[in-house]
């Protein structure tokens, strides 16, 4: 089976020639003063782009090893959660933090709407004893934005500490740890920074490290510890690793971040990302199909999510897209997997005409397979939306 000419999929995402280069690039000692230049560089830049100046931990290990990191070191028999579910991925840290023993509030609303911040206000009024709240900031099985800004705003003026999954916002989403009250949060590099899977992008604030160094179970002398991180590295001038770190994959990262930084920032990069979203999700509607998220308003910028049309499966459509137009599509995840397809547009997806390909790939399959849809006004609507997104930043 061949590769596929384009993947647009829910992540990981394609990577650039310069970040193909950087993980093909000399593997260096870790203590070579390059590589630990590099390793400082790409951490002092992190916290740059995600506007924070609490500590920036880089863990080596796909970001479900951070989430897993940030669970133990912040849970012991007893510890109150709030968790606030919106689909698969804030389920399942829920199941991790019961695991562990901790008392879990949960606050979840069906796989197609967005967490209130109101409900939040109330529940944790109910519960004036919670000492932590979590939530995914962007679901990707399910393509919803939740609002961060407010949620952190009504967990602030609790006092809990707000522990934020961002793994595919950050790039694509604005990201604003301190100005939001975020505590903690873990990111990802292979979605919007379109870098390699394999790290995750831990920021830990001084209350969180406080409520972890107050924690007796938090782990110690283990790859899950944080704790080890902050006394090993953090506190002793970041110079010696806690073991060997995964060399091309910090430079493959620190390639994406840099390449980032010189398209345009952040800020242009989040543009991208919105634009893309939105000419993507005029395209769906154009063939004539239904977006997943019931208020577009909430719909994410790194992937848009569409309902499975009646008459074909999930696993069928994509097969048949692959196989006849070499474009890979996401279907959805865990209980949504039959139920919807997933639209990615990160990293270099979001740019030029990729959000046409992937409307167009889906649209024709579907048509193939005897769906009705309008594949013309999908691809008109994509381009136009396009067309005028861009002549508005021109002008």
């Amino acid at each position: 089976m061949n590769a596929p000419e384009f993947t647009l999929t829910a992540g990981p995402t394609m990577a650039s020639d310069r970040v193909r280069a950087a993980l093909g690039s000399p593997v260096l000692f870790d203590y070579d003063p390059v590589f630990l230049e590099r390793f400082n560089d790409l951490e002092r830049k992190l916290g740059v782009l995600l506007h924070t100046e609490k500590d920036v931990v880089l863990m080596q290990g796909e970001a479900v090893l951070g989430l897993e990191a940030v669970a133990r070191g912040l849970t012991t028999r007893g510890t109150k959660w709030l968790n606030l579910v919106s689909g698969v991925y804030a389920s399942w840290f829920g199941d991790d933090l019961r695991a562990l023993g901790a008392e879990v509030v949960t606050y979840e609303v069906p796989f197609d709407e967005a967490l209130d911040p109101e409900q939040v206000r109330r529940l944790l009024a109910e519960h004036p004893d919670v000492e932590r709240v979590s939530l995914v900031h962007s679901e990707t099985p399910s393509g919803i934005e939740n609002p961060l800004r407010e949620i952190g705003e009504v967990v602030h003026a609790h006092g809990a500490l707000l522990v934020a999954d961002v793994v595919s916002a950050f790039g694509g989403c604005e990201v604003r740890v301190d100005d939001w009250h975020v505590d903690l949060c873990v990111a990802g590099p292979q979605k919007c920074l379109a870098g390699p899977p394999g790290m995750s992008l831990v920021v830990v604030g001084p209350r969180a490290w406080a409520a972890m160094e107050a924690n007796p179970d938090a782990p110690r002398g283990s790859f899950l510890s944080l704790l080890d991180w902050k006394t090993r590295w953090v506190d002793s001038d970041r110079t010696a690793f806690l073991f060997t770190p995964s060399v091309s994959d910090v430079n493959g990262v620190a390639a994406a971040v840099d390449e980032l930084i010189d398209s345009g920032g952040i800020d242009a990069a989040i543009a991208r990302h919105e634009l893309a979203g939105r000419a993507t999700r005029a395209g769906v509607k154009a063939l004539g199909l239904e977006l997943w998220a019931k208020d577009e308003r909430y719909a994410a910028n790194c992937v848009t999510a569409v309902r499975c049309p009646e008459g074909v499966t999930t696993a069928q459509v994509l097969a048949h897209v692959r196989e006849h137009y070499g474009v890979m599509l996401s279907k959805g995840y865990g209980v949504l997997a039959t139920r919807l397809f997933r639209l990615g547009h990160m990293g270099p997806a979001a740019r030029s005409l990729y959000p046409l390909v992937a409307v167009t790939a889906l649209g024709q399959g579907l048509a193939d397979l005897g769906v009705e849809v309008d594949v013309g006004a999908g691809a008109a609507a994509v381009a136009a939306t396009i067309s005028a997104g861009r002549a508005a930043v021109v002008s």
